[in-house]
């Protein structure tokens, strides 16, 4: 059986996935067989494995870091949020419902048997395990039958390293607080603690890790700066959407409610001169070079909100003026006529589309899930540059999409004139897609292209080899291999 490193945090958003990310590519560097396991996830960005199961995002990303494939083993349990009291419930990579919160909670003891099967087939295929937790371990109102933090700890018996974020403020409160409200028997788990996201002068910070060793009885395993390296993150705290700076080429991207997979677009940060934008009021919006609707989970209520808040009418001025505008699942959908939910697969209803495309979606009870490929079709309108272009990524939706107007892909999708839509999350991904559309944005504007690495997988490469030279640099790792070694 495999060694296991357990990563917690302070709070959401200390940087525990990137740090397991990171521990993942390190281990695979040091020729140890890895992978990356969190029993439950919560998240809206999700990913397709290779045999159709639904997983978290950074799950699949901690794999590429550890260069394995993303399997269901890695995360158990997935929940999606659909509502603020209640989520859709995905065990085994399926969804089997949607809970309230309160019945979720009553229920979810009934999970480890599948978690620890998942766990422990894992662990038979590998040298080290590195586990993620989730939000707080010392959530005090939720702690008791736990199966993501310290519970988890427990029944991996794996030692666990605590994660502070000092860019956020009150990086002693969150490591010596979290310390001081764990069960003896916890706080024993603990075997290091890690300061996150430094910036500037690391040796000035000298006296603050005596401090919290004095004080914590732990030792610091490391202060980890501020690396700008470009990671998928699935979390909604991502400071990707708090970006609005502007780039040569200016993208837009609305930042719906229940927004999910946002990370389709990291591709377009790969090219000199392009910068994406989340926007959430329609003022922001201005006149971009382009405009996605992402994804989201509640496509009908989001639709809604597009309404209310006037960005329906604000987008259709700019489809109107001939910017292009691209919709990926859920957006795809809201670009269409009508979008119906008469089972109430995510809360019922119908509405109205935006009419952008002559398309009408209804959902259904099962949800699609597969991983694609294929070709663009024989495209017009703007992005008629795409014609002919290879693609691949994932399906995740509930609905049914019947289109009069163009097909977009030889597997579906629309367009007319300026405006695309399709239901392929990752379809940017593809070299030949990202890149045709940047040089055909920047020709509209009379600019000559400014270049940038066409190829993903190269760039997400490096990208985590320069996570690991990161974290390698500011550990130390003697003592994390000695930690993983001795357990508990």
């Amino acid at each position: 059986m495999a060694k296991a490193i357990m990563i917690q945090g302070t709070m959401s958003n200390a940087g525990k996935s990137f740090i397991a990310a990171a521990l993942c590519r390190i281990f695979r560097q040091d020729g140890y067989s890895c992978a990356p396991f969190k029993s439950q996830n919560m998240a809206l960005n999700s990913y397709i494995t290779a045999d159709g199961c639904e997983i978290g995002r950074a799950q699949a990303m901690q794999a590429e870091a550890a260069g394995i494939e993303p399997s269901v083993l890695m995360n158990p349990v997935l929940l999606k949020p659909t509502t603020d009291v209640g989520s859709q419930v995905i065990v085994g990579g399926k969804a089997v419902g949607n809970m309230n919160a309160a019945e979720y909670f009553r229920r979810k003891r009934e999970l480890i048997p599948w978690i620890m099967e998942c766990y422990e087939k894992l662990s038979a295929q590998h040298d080290i395990i590195v586990i993620e937790g989730a939000g707080s371990p010392v959530e005090l109102n939720l702690k008791s039958d736990d199966i993501v933090n310290m519970g988890m700890a427990k029944l991996a018996k794996a030692p666990v390293l605590l994660v502070g974020d000092i860019d956020r403020g009150g990086v002693f409160a969150q490591l010596l607080g979290t310390l001081g409200l764990l069960e003896p028997d916890e706080l024993s788990m603990v075997k290091g603690l890690i300061v996150n996201r430094f910036r500037g002068d690391i040796g000035l910070f000298d006296s603050g890790r005596r401090i919290l060793e004095e004080r914590g009885g732990k030792p610091v395993l490391g202060v980890v700066p501020y690396l700008r390296c470009d990671i998928e993150d699935e979390d909604s705290l991502s400071d990707k959407l708090s970006s609005r700076e502007k780039g040569l080429i200016d993208i837009a991207v609305i930042r719906l409610p229940r927004i999910s997979n946002f990370t389709d677009f990291d591709a377009f940060a790969q090219y000199d001169g392009v910068k994406v934008r989340y926007v959430s009021r329609y003022e922001e919006l201005e006149t971009p070079d382009m405009v996605i609707i992402p994804g989201t989970k509640s496509t009908i209520s989001d639709m809604k909100w597009l309404r209310e808040s006037g960005f329906e009418i604000a987008v259709g001025r700019l489809a109107a003026k001939g910017v292009p505008v691209f919709g990926i699942c859920g957006g795809y959908q809201m670009l269409g006529e009508t979008i119906s939910d008469p089972l109430g697969s995510e809360g019922g209803g119908s509405i109205k589309g935006m009419g952008l495309l002559k398309c009408s979606t209804v959902f259904g009870a099962e949800k699609k899930q597969v991983q694609t490929h294929g070709r663009f079709t024989d495209t017009g309108g703007f992005f008629s540059c795409l014609s002919g272009a290879e693609f691949s990524g994932y399906e995740i939706h509930m609905g049914t999409t019947d289109s009069s107007s163009p097909q977009l892909l030889d597997c579906g999708g629309a367009y007319e004139g300026s405006v695309y839509g399709s239901y392929i999350h990752g379809i940017f991904d593809s070299p030949q897609v990202s890149e045709r559309i940047v040089k055909q944005l920047f020709s509209s504007k009379g600019l000559a292209f400014g270049g940038g690495t066409a190829d993903r997988h190269a760039y997400k490469e490096a990208q985590f080899d320069l996570l690991a030279e990161g974290v390698r640099s500011s550990i130390n790792i003697e003592l994390l291999y000695r930690i993983i070694e001795e357990g508990i």
